[in-house]
């Protein structure tokens, strides 16, 4: 998968807001090049939300376990919720198991499912460089993240 299949198949959900960081837009120039999808019916940037899912094409500070700066590598991050990352991972997002963490791919393989290096205890899956043997699962935990999402934006709502 392509970051712009990604992107297609994410902005073809209903209600998506994306925001792809660039140089005049706000955004701080670390973000530049990333981009960040909200459920938004309104159009409008979420103040008090933070989006369901992410892109990202470099290291941040104190991200750097994946190895996004390898040539043509990006991380795709998802909030898919507890039961996708226990399903996933085989532990809950605060459960510390280096045990269980033994067996999990590395956070710079490609095309696999892992808990995101930072934000796992947060519940976020992550798949460096989308392939084929991730791209329908990708796609289902995005659509999972969405639908948190939205149903988080119903809430409040």
């Amino acid at each position: 998968m392509t970051m712009e299949e990604i992107i297609s198949f994410i902005d073809g959900l209903d209600g998506v807001l994306s925001q792809r960081a660039h140089s005049g837009d706000g955004s701080p120039e670390i973000a530049w090049g990333d981009t960040f999808f909200y459920y938004a019916p309104d159009g409008l940037i979420p103040t008090a939300t933070q989006p369901f899912a992410t892109i990202v094409t470099k290291n941040y500070p104190g991200d750097e376990t994946s190895r996004l700066e390898r040539p043509g590598v990006f991380r795709v991050n998802m909030a898919a919720g507890n039961e996708a990352f226990i399903a996933h991972v085989g532990r809950a997002p605060r459960d510390a198991n280096p045990e269980a963490d033994a067996d999990a791919p590395s956070p710079d393989a490609l095309d696999a499912v892992i808990a995101h290096p930072v934000y796992g205890s947060l519940g976020w899956l992550a798949v460096n460089s989308p392939g084929p043997a991730t791209a329908s699962e990708v796609r289902l935990l995005l659509e999972q993240a969405h639908d948190l999402a939205r149903a988080r934006y119903l809430r409040r709502h």
